[in-house]
């Protein structure tokens, strides 16, 4: 008999993904924190935006955290070289824009890597 652990990033009761070990899912769940904010700030603003809206913008900051450090220091975009270069090299499979989408959504859940920290601009 087999035994795994798994770690289960759990947002207002619901199960948003599975990971394989504390560290990614620790940082999946920093990143739902910053995009939480993200959505306040937003929706504080004079902006006149919906909730959802609001929220997959907030999620999209909070995704590519880097490169939006990288437009507050410089004012510019990160240069196409250094958006494809990947931070890390893992045999682990990232997680796709689409499934952490998804994720936050709550359409379904999924047992994947925590996605890499980015750099550059990814399209």
């Amino acid at each position: 008999m087999a035994v795994e652990t798994k770690f289960v990033v759990v947002r207002k009761g619901e199960e948003k993904m599975t990971f394989a070990n504390k560290k990614e899912a620790d940082a999946y769940d920093k990143m739902l924190d910053m995009a939480d904010a993200f959505t306040d700030w937003l929706l504080q603003s004079e902006l006149e935006i919906d909730e959802s809206l609001a929220e997959n913008i907030a999620l999209r900051l909070a995704e590519q955290k880097e490169t939006v450090q990288y437009i507050l220091r410089t004012s510019k975009l990160p240069e196409e070289e250094t958006a494809k270069e990947p931070v890390a090299q893992t045999d682990e499979p990232a997680v796709t824009e689409a499934a952490i989408e998804d994720a936050a959504q709550g359409s379904h859940e999924e047992t994947a890597a925590a996605p890499a920290p980015k750099k550059g601009f990814v399209e």
